[in-house]
């Protein structure tokens, strides 16, 4: 039998905020390796210009990030384990860096300026 997708039911809003989390945690100029194996530290969030920001070389349209800025989603993730907030970081837990979303191709998108 497959694996069940989403097994945390996860909403729209929580899962499009850790497809960033987990995107932003690749970039080094945003992230650090964490203390527990597998778990990335965020150090901050990249800013936005207009209406997208980028993510290393992905490209993010700001209506795609509402969730880094909503309190409650920050709460979900945290009680589900995917991440430790740790102000003024966030750790995204190996469970958080290693579940599937299955959001990459639709809201991180190739950049094609600086």
């Amino acid at each position: 039998m497959a694996p069940k997708r989403n097994p945390l039911g996860l909403n729209p809003l929580q899962l499009k905020t850790l497809t960033l989390l987990q995107q932003i945690a690749q970039v080094p100029d945003y992230s650090m390796a964490g203390e527990e194996q597998g778990s990335v530290v965020v150090t901050h969030l990249p800013h936005p210009h207009g209406d997208h920001f980028h993510i290393g070389v992905a490209v993010v349209s700001t209506r795609d990030a509402t969730g880094l800025g909503n309190p409650s989603v920050w709460v979900a993730l945290e009680r589900k384990g995917l991440v430790r907030s740790t102000p003024p970081t966030v750790v995204v837990t190996a469970l958080g860096m290693n579940y599937d979303t299955g959001l990459r191709e639709r809201i991180l998108h190739s950049a094609n300026h600086d």
